[in-house]
């Protein structure tokens, strides 16, 4: 005679499941971290790039010239000067963590002349890219052009720092870029 109530069981019980389910969402968490850390790394990467192609793309645009009179942000998008992914639309220039960058002129102390430096001012970055903006080394040498480099954090006064305190040490850039949420801020003076 055949049995015809067999009790084998096939698959896999609630607690084997939720046991997957655990280590799935335990990996699923450490990828999110991985990829934010990733993408804070890339975003501070395409910055600094986009810095250097600026200062550049300024000073070959301005070569002829005897300073950076009427450089400001509507003119740099309009001479071509800015990438165009940073290009917000009506003047507006954005960098990669989504905050305003101000490009104008400034005052040379030894050159008497309002026009003869030029600026770019990158808002809206978190602490991390600050630091790392911070402690790069943009050109400290009298060859760079490089006059100073203001850091502030929260819309603070801001720290500037010139010559042979170029590039600024991690202590003081950790100090200057205390922002609590993305609202640290580095402006570079270039010759």
């Amino acid at each position: 005679m055949i049995n015809l109530n067999r009790s084998e069981q096939n698959g896999r019980s609630m607690v084997e499941m939720l046991g997957v389910l655990a280590i799935i969402g335990v990996l699923s968490v450490g990828g999110i971290a991985g990829y934010s850390k990733a993408m804070t790394k890339f975003k501070i990467n395409k910055s600094m790039d986009q810095i250097s192609m600026l200062v550049a793309n300024i000073r070959t645009l301005f070569s002829g010239q005897r300073n950076y009179s009427g450089l400001n942000n509507a003119n740099a998008v309009s001479f071509g000067i800015i990438p165009n992914e940073m290009d917000g639309g009506g003047g507006v220039i954005t960098n990669a963590f989504a905050g305003n960058v101000t490009i104008g002129t400034a005052a040379a102390v030894d050159k008497g002349d309002t026009n003869a430096a030029f600026t770019i001012k990158y808002e809206g970055l978190g602490q991390e890219a600050c630091v790392t903006m911070a402690t790069s080394d943009w050109g400290s040498g009298s060859s760079s052009g490089l006059v100073n480099m203001s850091v502030s954090a929260d819309g603070g006064e801001g720290t500037t720092y010139t010559g042979a305190d170029l590039p600024i040490t991690l202590i003081n850039a950790a100090a200057n870029c205390g922002c609590a949420t993305a609202s640290c801020s580095i402006q570079w003076t270039y010759l």
